[in-house]
């Protein structure tokens, strides 16, 4: 047992001990607002000092998902204690089922994307990527623009981080040397690829909640496509202006797609546009189009499975390979299932945690306060930018959640701005988004948080061009009120 769990344990304990002799006022079953109760205090105080502890996985060496889920456990602990002292625990039964059929949702969307992912990483498709940009002989400013155009428009059907990571390897291995080069490329591509992710339902976690909200339909996202790409050119090409134009050493050999990478492209894409004409037409849930899918992926991987053992077979036996077949990273067969087990799961169950946590604060009525400070008080579009800025501080996902969960009545036009902002925000810091972090690791002691901040104000000038021409071109949308 962790020091931390040991703490929350004994704090717990005190709090069931100590204070069963505080009275609770009698109130009608249901929902109320329990923000001036202990309960609630206490509730608020467990999921910030959990979010403290995950804005510091870097520096304490602590995964992501474990403050999250001690957090989740411990705040629904305490709420099922006050609304069984109100005598009404079959309410929180129900909010929690509503939490965990949202969670269950996008978990098993989520392991979909990433075993393709993964399939497609270990079919070498990124690989060969790479190795035919560094193999090409461009000039680094020729590298700087490809590498931020490809993560712009491969972000909307890859995640962002996988996109920013494949790329920003490219940069790093074409600027050898050249540490200026590495960081605007870096910035440059974290940037393409969060702006990406924000025009497509599959680009983000944020926009993939707000597409199975129904706030925006699938082609809808589309209507972000120019302030997107805005938000990600206006920085660009202020950025462009620090990338010298000469031409780095050409790599000889680049990596082939190993077989059956290309059918596994094509199942996915497949598989996206099933998803989308299902949830569209027949408005099933989103998860059931990607699981279809990956049957789709599990029938052809134990194609691919025979294929690999019949020439492993071959070649154990003598046989000679012909030069001209792509070449096996190892002798292990394909296994679907170790794509599947490859899945980010301290990730996934990083999300169990927030909507549970973000679940249980509005419960005790914490979301419908801050949706009254910000959407009433502020109005619409003040509390969408700022949505934005605080996702670069905190993270997109659960600032996105708590919206949802707050589900204000705004117009058709102000839900897209809120996705926009949600989805590029996080690049004003480095820290702001998975493609930031991800990178950061991957390119370290080149693209730092303070090598990314000092390029912040043209990032923030992107941000507030592309809310502009939201505003511009999707006027119309404003006047139309979306449906609760």
């Amino acid at each position: 047992m962790t020091a931390l769990s040991r703490t929350l344990g004994l704090s717990l304990a005190a709090l069931f001990t100590f204070l069963p002799t505080l009275a609770l006022a009698a109130e009608p079953a249901g929902a109320h607002d329990h923000t001036d109760h202990w309960v609630g205090w206490v509730c608020v105080a467990l999921f910030v000092v959990a979010y403290a502890l995950v804005v510091a996985e870097e520096w304490l060496k602590l995964r992501k998902s474990i403050p999250v889920l001690l957090a989740a456990g411990a705040i629904w602990i305490l709420i099922g204690y006050l609304y069984t002292q109100l005598g009404d625990s079959a309410y929180v039964e129900e909010t929690v089922e509503h939490s965990l059929l949202e969670y269950g949702e996008l978990f098993l969307f989520l392991l979909v994307a990433m075993t393709y992912i993964n399939t497609l990483e270990e079919r070498n498709v990124f690989d060969a990527l790479h190795g035919w940009l560094v193999s090409r002989g461009f000039s680094l400013r020729t590298i700087y623009w490809l590498t931020g155009l490809l993560s712009f428009f491969i972000s909307p059907v890859a995640d962002n981080m996988t996109t920013a990571l494949v790329m920003s390897s490219v940069a790093m291995a074409v600027g050898q040397g050249r540490p200026k080069f590495v960081v605007v490329a870096c910035i440059n591509i974290v940037v393409a690829a969060n702006a990406g992710g924000a025009w497509s339902p599959f680009g983000d976690i944020t926009t993939l909640m707000v597409w199975q909200k129904g706030k925006v339909g699938a082609l809808e996202f589309l209507a972000l496509f120019l302030p997107s790409i805005v938000n990600w050119l206006v920085p660009a090409a202020l950025m462009s202006l620090a990338v010298p134009r000469e031409v780095p050493e050409a790599f000889e050999d680049a990596p082939r797609v190993k077989p059956g990478g290309y059918v596994v492209i094509g199942l996915f894409v497949f598989t996206i546009v099933m998803t989308i004409t299902a949830h569209s037409l027949f408005h099933l849930p989103a998860v059931v189009g990607m699981m279809a899918g990956l049957g789709l992926l599990k029938l052809f991987g134990s194609f691919l499975n025979r294929r690999d053992m019949r020439e492993i077979s071959f070649l154990e036996e003598g046989g000679m390979r012909p030069d001209t077949a792509p070449q096996r990273t190892s002798a292990h067969p394909f296994n679907v299932f170790e794509q599947v087990a490859r899945a980010e799961w301290d990730t996934l169950l990083f999300f169990y945690g927030i909507i549970l946590c973000v679940g249980g604060l509005g419960t005790l009525g914490y979301l419908t306060v801050g949706s009254e400070a910000m959407y009433t008080g502020l109005g619409a579009t003040q509390a969408n930018v700022i949505v934005g800025f605080a996702s670069a501080i905190i993270d997109n996902i659960p600032v996105m959640y708590a919206v949802l969960t707050m589900d204000p009545l705004m117009s058709h036009g102000q839900w897209l701005l809120v996705t926009l902002t949600a989805g590029v925000g996080g690049s004003l810091l480095s820290i702001g988004s998975a493609a930031g972090v991800a990178v950061m690791g991957q390119a370290h002691g080149q693209y730092t948080f303070f090598a990314h901040l000092r390029w912040s104000w043209a990032i923030v000038l992107g941000y507030v061009a592309s809310i502009l021409v939201h505003f511009w071109i999707n006027a119309a949308a404003f006047a139309v009120i979306a449906a609760p």
